[in-house]
């Protein structure tokens, strides 16, 4: 095993127009990435360290809250009636819609054949099922009783009860646990060759027989390969309907309701298009300081940013054409309530919370249509900030302000979250993060053979340009060197 860290290497200038650097060879390749889970544990960097010490703490933070929600009950948050739902369903909603970014990169792009993923579908993978995995705790949380969460599930019992299959609460458990099993084995299957290529550059006995039998016997051969793109194929087939379901399912979870404010039938889409939004914000929060540390800027080049910074200010233009329709559909429909509900988030008590959300998922996105902003590193951190801050305070205004005015005044009633209601949320972000941090320990967190096929893909398309303008110049496609004898006629 190599010994020397691939972190805070030099990469080339990028010109803004490359999704890989030149100067990548396949060793190159296979070293950079694969150096980074194949470094000993007593040369761990230390900034790795400080960062998952960090992100322990908070996980801590969970498990106390979670501990004193155990002994005390729901009556520690800061739910009432009416407003039942708090900020443990905002919670769930957000961090299932960050999930949403990972599918999208790994199957819908995947089946468009974009070769832009490949830096960085192995890390949304990732955080598409740490998000989930996330969001799961919160219903569970919810139940009161959440010991007996399995009564969810539809089994045989001699108790006689079943889950009440009209209500969307229960389509909730079929869908994210769908998405969740879905989700994984796609992102296993994706790790296999690269498991393969640990276990071939490990010296350490215990560590290389840990990647092969992850490998599961992986060698390379042409039977290997034409089953591994079978697999992606019809698991990006079965995750590609995912992306768009399991977010409208949710959305049903109001739209279904006789609430004033759910009751809009644009929801399903409005929900997938802002948790695109919010998913692809937050690989930007996360990816940009794991490519400065990591020295990734050959991999995941300033091309890949700016095409993410552009999906994302397209799915933002149509969660604002949501926000438009609301208004639209209040004002259209004559009813009062809808009306009320449209005057208290403008004037209410909680009224600061939709003046946010649409400064920060409207207008601050509006940078973006320019080239130099979708180009520029800190402009698109404190964009992707706001993004996630914006559609936090989105799932906020759908089900706070929608339920602190009951269609009786007598039963109206503000909602104010509690310390434990924050440290809950803090908690599950040290979940996240630290779920995050033992990913990019352990595994490749850009996909070393993919990338070196990309990279193949490169040396060729460079090589036709420069036969096409010189007609003797050619470049090797392993080494990626100029090589004035081998051009060929293609």
């Amino acid at each position: 095993m190599a010994q020397a860290q691939p972190i805070r290497t030099t990469p080339q200038p990028d010109p803004g127009e490359l999704y890989l650097l030149p100067g990548e060879t396949y060793t190159s390749i296979s070293h950079k990435i694969g150096d980074v889970p194949l470094v000993p544990l007593r040369k761990t960097p230390g900034g790795w360290l400080l960062g998952f010490t960090l992100a322990f703490i908070l996980l801590m933070v969970f498990l106390v809250s979670v501990t004193w929600l155990f002994i005390k009950g729901v009556g520690i948050w800061g739910i009432n009636i009416p407003v039942g739902w708090g900020m443990d369903i905002i919670n769930f909603v957000w961090w299932i819609g960050i999930g949403h970014a990972g599918t999208l990169i790994s199957a819908i792009l995947l089946l468009l054949n974009q070769g832009w993923r490949n830096s960085i579908n192995r890390f949304a993978e990732a955080m598409t099922l740490f998000a989930v995995a996330c969001a799961g705790q919160y219903p569970i949380l919810h139940l009161g009783r959440p010991w007996l969460f399995y009564w969810l599930v539809p089994y045989p019992n001699t108790m006689g009860m079943w889950p009440n299959f009209r209500s969307p609460l229960d389509w909730d458990v079929f869908a994210i646990s769908t998405y969740a099993s879905v989700s994984l084995v796609f992102w296993l299957v994706g790790l296999i060759p690269d498991f393969a290529t640990l276990r071939d550059r490990s010296d350490h006995p215990l560590v290389k027989r840990i990647y092969g039998f992850a490998a599961l016997g992986w060698r390379g051969s042409a039977r290997h390969w034409h089953r591994y793109e079978m697999a992606s194929l019809l698991l990006a087939g079965l995750s590609t309907p995912l992306v768009v379901s399991v977010h409208s399912i949710i959305s049903l979870d109001f739209a279904v309701a006789q609430v004033p404010g759910w009751q809009v039938t644009v929801f399903p889409p409005y929900f997938v298009a802002g948790a695109v939004f919010a998913g692809f914000a937050m690989v930007l929060l996360l990816m940009i300081p794991v490519r400065k540390f990591y020295g990734f800027e050959s991999y995941i080049t300033i091309r890949h940013l700016d095409v993410m910074a552009k999906v994302m200010l397209a799915t933002g233009m149509i969660v604002v054409y949501g926000y438009f329709m609301e208004v639209w559909a209040s004002l259209y429909s004559g009813n009062i309530f809808e009306e009320y509900l449209l005057f208290n988030r403008l004037n209410g008590p909680s009224a600061w919370a939709y003046y946010g959300l649409l400064f920060c998922n409207a207008v601050a996105i509006q940078p973006l249509w320019f080239k130099r902003v979708r180009q520029n590193i800190p402009a698109l951190l404190i964009i992707s900030v706001f993004i996630s801050i914006g559609m936090w305070l989105e799932r906020y205004v759908i089900i706070v302000i929608s339920l602190e005015r009951e269609f009786l005044p007598s039963s109206w009633d503000k909602y104010i979250p509690t310390v434990w209601d924050w440290s809950l949320y803090l908690g599950t972000m040290g979940l996240f993060l630290t779920l995050i941090f033992l990913f990019v320990r352990v595994l490749p967190m850009i996909n070393i053979f993919e990338m070196r096929m990309f990279q193949y893909q490169e040396n060729e398309r460079l090589h036709r340009r420069e036969h096409a303008a010189h007609g003797d110049t050619g470049r090797d496609i392993v080494t990626g060197k100029s090589n004035p004898h081998g051009a060929s006629a293609d």
